[in-house]
């Protein structure tokens, strides 16, 4: 599925894995583990300098693969994660620049928003889908939840410090259409190349529920 707006995001899996790469040369492999395990969507930040080289090979490479380009905080990013195949953008905040970038690359973004006011303020924009960050950090469920009511028609995907204990809280919640996670993609693991433990820790995401 190639989501064609924000929402779409939400629908492919309950988790993105937030993947740091540090050579180009693990993408492919890495991505094939995640979308054999069942995640669809993949977040690669743009903190390195293999982030870029590594969403073209995944989108050129991967079939079944959604990759996008996350920690994405200027217009020229913008630009760069478009020419290099990305599918959708995630940034930890929004400014009017960033934004009227990432409208004008015609990719699905969730900008980030850590405060009720930074809400308002997209939602002025017409973008209800959006990016909490830093999850834990910023107030956790119990902030997202309070949001829920003066806020009803946004909807989250809270990223930053979550665990596959605390995920099917956050995604019990009515506000949250999914949640980011970087557990899915150990250092170690990446380093190692162990994609059979990746695929696991993917499939295991994949099958999280809502709690109650």
């Amino acid at each position: 599925m190639t989501p064609r707006s924000s929402e779409d995001l939400f629908a492919l899996a309950p988790v993105i894995p937030v993947v740091v790469l540090e050579s180009a040369d693990a993408a492919v492999p890495l991505a094939r583990a995640l979308v054999a395990g069942g995640l669809a969507a993949i977040e690669v930040t743009l903190r390195t300098e293999a982030a870029l080289e590594g969403i073209e090979r995944i989108a050129a490479e991967v079939p079944g693969a959604v990759v996008g380009a996350g920690t994405v905080t200027s217009p020229e990013q913008v630009r760069a994660a478009a020419e290099a195949g990305a599918a959708f953008l995630v940034s930890p905040g929004c400014t009017p620049r960033l934004l009227a970038a990432m409208r004008d690359s015609g990719l699905p973004a969730l900008p980030g928003v850590a405060t009720a006011s930074e809400a308002l303020a997209l939602l002025e924009e017409g973008v209800s889908a959006m990016k909490f960050f830093p999850a834990e950090a910023a107030g956790g469920r119990a902030y997202l939840k309070s949001l829920s009511g003066p806020l009803p028609q946004v909807r989250f995907c809270p990223t930053g410090g979550i665990t596959p204990q605390s995920a099917p809280d956050y995604l019990a919640l009515p506000n949250v259409g999914c949640v980011g996670g970087t557990w899915l993609t150990p250092p170690d693991a990446v380093a190692g190349g162990d994609w059979p433990r990746v695929e696991e820790l993917a499939r295991a995401a994949a099958s999280l529920r809502p709690k109650g």
